[in-house]
């Protein structure tokens, strides 16, 4: 049987996504350090900022296990940045919802996530809507 060599452009181009992954990882975890909060409670904080959820929805969207999120949660509440309310489409369930320093934290995070504006700020509004699109339509 052949063996199936992946071509040198394809190789490259996971090389560089890897790298600007890695990156990312990085200064958002120094961006969230710099707030007192840990990398995985800045993205909770951020993905609560965009709506209130319950628990179960926060652990696919961050494709991480419900008591984990549950804890994380907890130590977002105790530092008043989250609380949990009744859902008013449904009163059994309980969604995680920012309060206002909550959604405050959450907008001085994004203020001090340079690793995007900065390289992006060199492409063109037409350059960064190639590069969205195919971003896009890499993750299907």
């Amino acid at each position: 049987m052949p063996s199936r060599r992946t071509d040198p452009l394809t190789l490259e181009v996971v090389e560089l996504i890897g790298s600007v992954v890695a990156r990312y990882h990085e200064e958002y975890e120094d961006a969230a350090a710099s707030h007192q909060l840990t990398g995985a409670q800045a993205r909770v904080l951020n993905l609560l900022s965009l709506e209130p959820m319950p628990m179960r929805r926060i652990a696919q969207q961050l494709k991480c296990e419900p008591s984990n999120i549950t804890g994380i949660v907890d130590r977002l509440e105790s530092r008043g940045l989250v609380e949990r309310r009744p859902d008013p489409a449904d009163r059994r369930v309980k969604l995680a919802a920012p309060t206002q320093e909550g959604l405050q934290t959450a907008d001085r995070l994004r203020e001090s996530l340079d690793f995007a504006r900065e390289p992006l700020a060199g492409l063109s509004t037409a350059e960064r809507t190639v590069l969205r699109d195919l971003l896009k339509r890499m993750l299907g």
